[in-house]
């Protein structure tokens, strides 16, 4: 398949207006064909589920399909993952992954559904890109507060180190990056210079090709679906995180480091795997 044509996005609008036309809006109509492309673990996510310890309880922000809910997959049963997505349509393939009945539940990742510390671990995997601001894709990491002005402020990191104890939780990220490998189908507008750290990342369509039959005589039924998506560019993950983190008075950082912070996050790793930015976070407290 030649590699897909990938076009600039201009967030003209709402941006939860945006991402209901551009993201939940595609991922109802495409559920099922998405959904039997995403069958294969990555290596670094098994290996970060595979050391949680035994017992613990972990959310995965932004399932789809649910295919990491029933890993280890040495031991399925050593740990409990609970997905969170606002696909009722990927909810639905999701509650049975794995062949076993799974805790799922419908909602956009910038929601509060649970109470603060439930979760022992949480991932995040291919989905903060998919918010159409920076402050929304902060929000989807950072720890909220409990007042509606507040609210305004709160970045998606934000939801997930909210989600997690703040003593021992463990956070692994994976977004799309601008730099993209020779198996990626996708072909990056080009940047002055993707490798440079810190600069912004890109925001574009991504097409999805769902066609009702694969017999080249019937091409006029195919219908190409446009994806919003911001590309990460190297270095602005880490960044995000360090901000929504900072913003919360917790020192980024090792513990013995910390000169008498209370609470704070430490990166285990961060790398670029497959046409993928990630970092392992682990949260810590005295």
């Amino acid at each position: 398949m030649a590699p897909r044509s990938v076009t600039s996005a201009t967030i003209s609008e709402d941006p939860l207006v945006y991402e209901d036309k551009h993201v939940h809006a595609v991922y109802e109509q495409i559920a099922p064909h998405f959904s039997s492309t995403r069958y294969k673990p990555w290596p670094v996510i098994a290996a970060f589920l595979s050391n949680i310890p035994p017992g613990w309880v972990g959310l995965d922000s932004g399932t789809g399909n649910g295919k990491y809910l029933p890993l280890p997959a040495e031991n399925p049963s050593r740990v409990w993952t609970v997905g969170l997505d606002h696909s009722l349509n990927l909810l639905k393939i999701a509650r049975n992954a794995g062949g076993v009945y799974r805790e799922v539940v419908r909602g956009n990742v910038l929601d509060q559904p649970w109470r603060k510390a439930s979760f022992d671990y949480a991932i995040s995997i291919a989905t903060i890109h998919h918010l159409a601001t920076y402050e929304r894709r902060k929000q989807a990491i950072q720890v909220g507060h409990s007042n509606l002005n507040d609210i305004v402020l709160m970045t998606s990191i934000q939801r997930l180190l909210q989600a997690v104890s703040p003593s021992h939780g463990r956070i692994l990220i994976y977004v799309w990056a601008v730099e993209q490998d020779d198996l990626s189908k996708r072909q990056i507008p080009v940047v002055d210079d993707p490798h440079a750290v810190g600069q912004s990342g890109k925001d574009v369509f991504v097409p999805w090709v769902l066609s009702s039959s694969a017999d080249s005589e019937k091409l006029q039924a195919e219908q190409v679906f446009n994806r919003y998506y911001h590309m990460f560019a190297k270095g602005e993950l880490e960044q995000l995180v360090s901000e929504a983190a900072k913003e919360l008075g917790l020192h980024v950082g090792l513990k013995s480091e910390s000169a008498g912070a209370r609470r704070g996050i430490d990166f285990q790793q961060d790398g670029w795997e497959r046409s993928n930015h990630y970092v392992e976070l682990r949260c810590w407290a005295v």
